[in-house]
């Protein structure tokens, strides 16, 4: 018993050897982790061989049957050591490698095992997987450009805490592209990328790696917009490397710099005032349109671009159209270039009356709508005005805009050509049925016709008597008795009213109506029932320094000067305001309606009329004597003998 303990003692001591071998080994490739497990491992390997071979040498039988009863293998301790040595000696091996491959940045290949939201999860030959920055492998589009089971190159950077290696897809690509990128750097050759995103300050460029393209660096003038590169190619130069920082920028606007020098030599060389040549637009601005004429740009302004009139240039080109041009001045040394668009063709005007006779119908489209008419192009260059006056033959048009709009095709008359100030005439109304030119048959002086009143003014008041068509009753015409100051006095907007047709003017467009003269007029009916010498009672309306004027029938007015106003004694007779009278007509005029009265008139007729009865009475009582002639005395005695004196 004692010669079988010692020997199994024996041989578990080779383990304890081989294990201590192994950590030294582990801790002298510098795998702290592996050595701490196997020292680990073999303390608690170490630490139970006496105990079991105390039990194996107690209870030697025990063993057996438990043995039996788990159907386990028979592995001996040395098996088990061997075992851990091997499981050992590859974790120091993978961790050997991984600390190799960090230090070094070896690119390696690996296989993508799945994509998450975050990693790029890929096989690389260690017991870890590595794991991508997912932003790594986005193409423009924002989608991975790897697929589960694709082979990637990557560089291994760190182990992560949590678990797997960061793995760095960029790295491996700046390796492989580096030495390219330099001697492009250092030859200033030309690389072509495509532009994937846009960062702060610029562009991210794939060169191969991802390159920053500054935003000044992009155009040779600034650009506003730099989204629109986006998923766009260009070609680029390698101006700025940093490889420890792995920074690569570019420049494309170096590349455009020599090349437009490159053209503007040859285009100088050539360029002279009149010659003809072809451009590209490259930018507008509200006074003209720069073109690119190889290398070197030239003013087009917007007057020298149509014989005709632009609001902006972008009405006749666009930026990138390619249009013909002739230079109109060179300034060699200040390179600076002044085109002519216009100048291609001829112009338009200088045979225009022989093309637009007057009265000619001619259709065009409406270029614009002001205030006070409409423009409308007749041709590229010629354009005529549609004044509001000739639109149509209604005056109540309130603005030109309620007929026509830009872009409207119209048929229009030429009024007048004017070829020196470049002004053509037009006009639209001519094209229809003028309703004047029909108005005096239709209403014919002294017809009554019915209306609606559209306007009052201090002047007067319209009536429309039918569409587009208003006559114009004057104050005066408003009443035969009233003096009106207002005609709101008498009518009101929008009632209808009956009216009597004065006169039609059709070439001025004028139809002249009267109220009053629904009614008979009373001075005609005051001078029919009249005549001079009559004898008629009045009141005084209103006086002044030369007399007073006194109402003598309704609505009939007449004089009383003051030399008239005397008694039959030549005592003037004081008239105020609301005094009534007998006076005598003593002038008439019914042309000028005036009617001349005189108190004094009055006085004088009586004492004739006395005379006459008194010598009508004398013949009547002597029939010779009478002959003899009749005094004053006999006179007044006749009178005192009529009043009992």
């Amino acid at each position: 018993m004692v010669d079988n303990h010692q020997s199994e003692q024996t041989e578990s001591k080779p383990l304890t050897t081989e294990l201590e071998v192994l950590a030294h080994e582990a801790t002298a490739e510098h795998t702290e982790p592996s050595s701490e497990f196997t020292s680990n491992q073999q303390h608690e390997i170490a630490q139970p061989a006496p105990s079991e071979t105390s039990a194996q040498t107690e209870q030697p039988a025990a063993v057996a049957v438990a043995a039996e009863s788990a159907e386990e293998p028979d592995y001996d301790a040395a098996d088990f050591a061997e075992a851990l040595a091997n499981f050992d000696r590859e974790q120091a091996a993978d961790a050997a490698a991984a600390q190799s491959l960090t230090a070094e940045e070896v690119i390696v290949t690996g296989t993508v095992v799945k994509i998450t939201d975050k990693h790029v999860v890929v096989d690389i030959g260690l017991k870890s997987e590595g794991l991508i920055p997912l932003e790594q492998v986005l193409d423009i589009h924002g989608q991975p450009k790897f697929q589960a089971g694709d082979q990637v190159e990557v560089v291994v950077e760190r182990e992560e805490q949590e678990g797997g290696y960061l793995v760095s897809y960029e790295k491996a690509l700046r390796h492989k592209v580096w030495d390219k990128l330099e001697a492009a750097a250092n030859e200033k050759t030309p690389v072509k990328g495509m532009v994937l995103s846009r960062v702060k300050g610029g562009l991210t460029v794939d060169i191969g790696i991802k390159a920053f393209l500054p935003g000044s660096q992009v155009e040779i003038r600034p650009v506003r917009n730099l989204d629109g590169y986006i998923g766009t190619e260009i070609e680029v130069r390698v101006i700025k490397l940093n490889k420890k920082r792995g920074n690569v920028v570019i420049s494309r606007k170096e590349l455009l710099e020599e090349e437009q020098n490159a053209k503007k030599s040859v285009t100088l060389a050539t360029l002279e005032e009149g010659s003809v040549l072809t451009g590209t637009v490259k930018n507008l601005t509200d006074y003209g349109a720069f073109v690119d004429l190889g290398g070197l740009d030239g003013l087009l302004h917007i007057t020298d671009m149509s014989w005709g009139r632009l609001t902006h240039p972008r009405d006749l080109v666009n930026v990138g159209d390619e249009i013909q041009v002739k230079v109109l001045k060179f300034d060699k040394d200040k390179q600076r270039v002044s085109l002519g668009f216009k100048q291609l063709t001829p112009d338009p005007w200088l045979d225009a009356t022989e093309r637009y006779p007057i009265g000619a119908q001619v259709r065009g489209r409406v270029l614009s709508v002001t205030d006070y008419g409409a423009f409308v192009e007749l041709e590229q260059g010629i354009e005529g005005l549609v004044h509001v006056s000739e639109m149509t033959w209604s005056k109540r048009m309130k603005h030109p805009s309620k007929l026509v709009k830009p872009g409207d095709e119209v048929d229009t008359i030429i009024l007048s050509v004017n070829p020196n100030d470049r002004r053509i005439s037009l006009g639209m109304k001519q094209l229809q049925e003028n309703p004047w030119e029909q108005l005096e048959d239709k209403y014919p002086t002294g017809a009554v016709i019915e209306g609606r009143v559209r306007n009052l003014t201090d002047f007067g008041a319209f009536i429309e008597i039918e569409d587009g068509i208003d006559g114009l009753v004057h104050v005066s015409n408003l009443s035969w008795t009233k003096r009106i100051k207002h005609p709101s006095e008498v009518l009101k907007k929008g009632e209808k009213v009956k009216a009597v047709v004065l006169g039609v003017e059709p070439e001025n467009r004028r139809l002249s109506l009267g109220v009053k003269q629904l009614q008979p007029d009373v001075w005609d009916t005051f001078f029919a029932q009249h005549r001079v010498g009559d004898v008629i009672k009045g009141k005084v309306l209103r006086t002044a320094q030369f007399g007073a004027f006194v109402e003598i029938a309704e609505g009939v007015e007449g004089l009383c000067h003051v030399s008239e106003a005397v008694d039959e004694s030549n005592t003037p007779v004081k008239l105020e305001v609301g005094d009534e009278h007998e006076f005598r007509i003593v002038k008439m005029n019914q042309d000028e309606k005036k009617v001349g009265l005189s108190i004094r008139a009055v006085g004088e007729e009586a004492s004739r009329a006395e005379v006459e009865s008194y010598k009508d009475r004398d013949h009547k009582s002597s029939s010779s004597s009478s002959s003899s002639g009749t005094t004053l005395g006999d006179l007044i005695n006749w009178k005192r003998s009529e009043f009992g004196e």
